[in-house]
C-alpha cells in the first residue's frame, strides 16, 4: 500500500485535493444552512418539531439512494455530491445548534434583556457564545461524517478519493482500496482534532471568570466561532474552485466516462493515450461512474461527458428501452436512433463481444455434471446464484433466463460486479453471471458453461461520441477509427487478466497494447 501511495503520488495528491473540496465545500453550506436554521427554530419554537422531524427523515434516507435521487435535478458529478452531502450533514448542525440555543439558564436571557439589549444583541453577544460548545461539537461530527461519506461521491461520477477505493475494488486491488480509506481515514481525523481544538478554546471561553472579564471572553467565544466557520468556507471555496478551474481550464478538453470496470477502464488510458498523442486536445476520464449506463447517458445528454465505450445489447435494451433481444443486423436502427433522439454518433467497432455468460465452481459442476445452461437449470433449486442487481429485472437478464431456461434458482444474491468472482471462489454462491472478457475466464477453479439455447444477445463494443463534440474537435473521429476493429475477445481477456489477476496498471496495460500494435 505504502509503495503505491508513494509510486502514484501525483494521482493520490489530486484525488485527495478533490476529496477536500468537496467535503469542505458540503460543510461550509451545511454549516452556515444549518446554524441558520437552528437559530430559527429556536426563535419560533413551533416550528422546531417539524423542522426536526423533516432532517430526521432525510437523514434516513440512505445515501447511494439519496445520489440517485437527485440525478434529475443537479446531473452526476460534483454539484450532485455537494448537494447530497449538504443535506445528510444538516441534521447534526440543526440539532446541535437548537439544542445549545434552548439549553441556555432563561434567566440569563431575561438579565440581559433587563439591562436593554435588543434580541439581536442578545443572540450574538449571550446565547451564540454561551451555545458555542454544543455547537462547535455539531460542526465536528457533521465533518467526520460529511468526509468519510465523501467516498461513496465516485459512485455518481464526483471525484475524491471514493474514486481510487471504486477502482481498487473493481480491479481486485487490495492495496488501491486500502490505500484510499487509508487517505479518508486520516483526512477525517485531522479535521477532527483541528475542529476539537476549536471547540476547547469555545468552552474554555465559558469558564467562571469576573463579569467584565467573562463578557469579553464571550465575545471573544462567538468571534472564535465566527471566525472558524470563516475560514471554513474560506478555504473550502478557494480549494474548490483551484479544482474545478484545473479541472475545466481550457476548451480542448475532452471528457471520457467509464463504467466501474475494468475493461472500460483499459478503454479509456487506450483512448486518452491515443487522443493525447495524435492531436492538441487533453483528455478528462471520470472512472467507475455506479448506475453504469443510466448514469452515464444522463451525463452524455446534459453535455457533463463527450465520449464513453458502450455495447450495442445494453444501448437497445436500456436506453431505448426495446423488448426484443439484440443482434447485430438492428445495428443500423440503434445507431439511427442515437443520432435522432439524443445527437450521439456510434463511431469505432473496437471488435470484440463482451456478452454475459454464467459460470458455477468447478467442483459444482463436476458435483452435477454441469456442462450447458440447460444442464445448470435442472439443478438451480438446490444452487445459490450471484449477479449485480440490474441484471435480476434486465429482459436479458435473470427473467429471460427463467423464461428461456425456466432457471429459478433457490437462492439469489445481489453484489457489485466487481465482488462475484471472489464470491464464487469463497463458496458463497455456487454460479455467477459473468462476462465473455472477464479475465478470470481462464481461471481453473471455474467452468464457463455453454448457452445451448443462444440466449443472449450481441453485446458489442463501441465509442458513444455527441455529435457537437466531433463537429468542434474534428480530428477526433480519426483518431477514435484507429481501434476498429483491433481489439477481439481473446486481447480483451488477456487484458482484463493482466490487471485483474497479474496487479498489473490499466495505463501500462493500455499502453503496451497500443505499442505492440504500433499505434503510438
Amino acid at each position: 500500500m505504502f509503495s503505491l501511495l508513494i509510486e502514484k503520488r501525483d494521482w493520490f495528491i489530486d484525488l485527495l485535493l478533490q476529496h477536500i473540496a468537496i467535503s469542505l465545500v458540503s460543510i461550509a453550506l451545511a454549516a452556515i444552512i444549518g446554524l441558520a436554521l437552528g437559530i430559527a427554530i429556536a426563535q419560533w419554537r413551533r416550528g422546531a418539531k417539524p423542522v426536526l422531524a423533516l432532517v430526521n427523515f432525510i437523514y434516513t434516507i440512505p445515501s447511494i439512494a439519496l445520489f440517485g435521487f437527485l440525478i434529475p435535478l443537479t446531473g452526476i458529478g460534483d454539484l450532485n455530491a455537494v448537494t447530497a452531502l449538504t443535506i445528510y450533514a444538516l441534521l447534526p448542525m440543526v440539532r446541535n445548534t437548537y439544542t445549545g440555543l434552548t439549553a441556555i439558564d432563561p434567566a440569563i436571557i431575561e438579565a440581559a434583556r433587563g439591562m436593554g439589549s435588543t434580541d439581536r444583541q442578545t443572540l450574538y453577544r449571550i446565547e451564540l457564545p454561551l451555545a458555542a460548545p454544543v455547537i462547535m461539537s455539531g460542526i465536528r461530527n457533521m465533518a467526520t461524517m460529511t468526509i468519510a461519506l465523501a467516498g461513496i461521491a465516485s459512485f455518481i461520477g464526483a471525484g475524491g478519493l471514493g474514486v481510487a477505493i471504486y477502482r481498487g475494488i473493481t480491479t481486485n486491488n487490495l492495496a488501491m482500496t486500502l490505500a484510499g480509506s487509508v487517505l479518508i481515514a486520516a483526512l477525517a481525523i485531522v479535521v477532527d482534532l483541528l475542529l476539537g481544538l476549536a471547540e476547547k478554546r469555545a468552552r474554555r471561553h465559558l469558564e467562571p471568570s469576573p463579569s467584565t472579564v467573562r463578557a469579553k471572553k464571550l465575545r471573544r467565544g462567538g468571534r472564535a466561532v465566527a471566525a472558524v466557520a470563516a475560514s471554513v468556507v474560506l478555504i473550502a471555496g478557494g480549494t474548490f474552485a483551484y479544482a474545478k478551474f484545473a479541472e475545466d481550464n481550457g476548451g480542448g478538453t475532452i471528457d471520457i466516462a467509464t463504467k466501474p470496470m475494468t475493461e472500460q477502464y483499459i478503454l479509456s488510458e487506450m483512448l486518452k493515450t491515443l487522443i493525447e498523442h495524435d492531436t492538441d486536445l487533453s483528455v478528462q476520464i471520470t472512472q467507475g461512474i455506479g448506475g453504469g449506463t443510466y448514469n452515464i447517458h444522463t451525463g452524455m445528454e446534459r453535455g457533463d461527458f463527450d465520449l464513453y465505450p458502450e455495447y450495442t445489447g445494453t444501448a437497445w435494451t436500456t436506453v431505448l428501452k426495446r423488448e426484443e433481444f439484440y443482434d447485430e443486423s438492428m445495428f443500423d436502427e440503434l445507431r439511427q436512433a442515437y443520432e435522432d433522439r439524443f445527437g450521439f454518433e456510434w463511431i469505432c467497432e473496437y471488435g470484440f463481444n463482451n456478452t454475459f455468460g454464467i459460470a458455477v465452481r468447478k467442483d459444482v459442476a463436476e458435483r452435477y455434471g454441469l456442462h450447458t445452461y440447460s444442464d445448470l437449470a435442472a439443478v438451480a433449486p438446490e444452487l445459490t446464484f450471484g449477479a449485480q442487481p440490474d441484471f435480476y429485472d434486465r429482459e436479458d437478464g435473470y427473467p429471460g433466463l427463467q423464461a428461456t431456461y425456466g432457471m429459478d434458482f433457490g437462492t439469489t444474491a445481489d453484489m457489485d460486479i466487481s465482488l462475484k468472482f471472489q464470491a464464487l471462489f469463497d463458496g458463497q454462491v455456487d454460479a455467477i453471471t459473468m462476462s465473455t472478457t472477464d479475465g478470470q475466464v481462464t481461471d481453473e477453479r471455474l467452468v464457463v458453461l455453454e448457452d445451448d439455447r443462444h440466449f443472449y444477445p450481441s453485446y458489442r463494443c463501441y465509442d458513444i461520441v455527441r455529435r457537437d463534440t466531433l463537429e468542434a474537435h474534428p480530428e477526433l473521429q480519426d483518431v477514435l477509427l484507429k481501434l476498429d476493429g483491433a481489439i477481439s475477445d481473446a486481447d480483451m481477456a488477456r487484458m482484463n487478466g493482466a490487471v485483474e489477476m497479474e496487479g498489473r496498471e490499466p495505463k501500462d496495460v493500455a499502453d503496451a497494447f497500443l505499442s505492440e500494435r504500433g499505434l503510438v
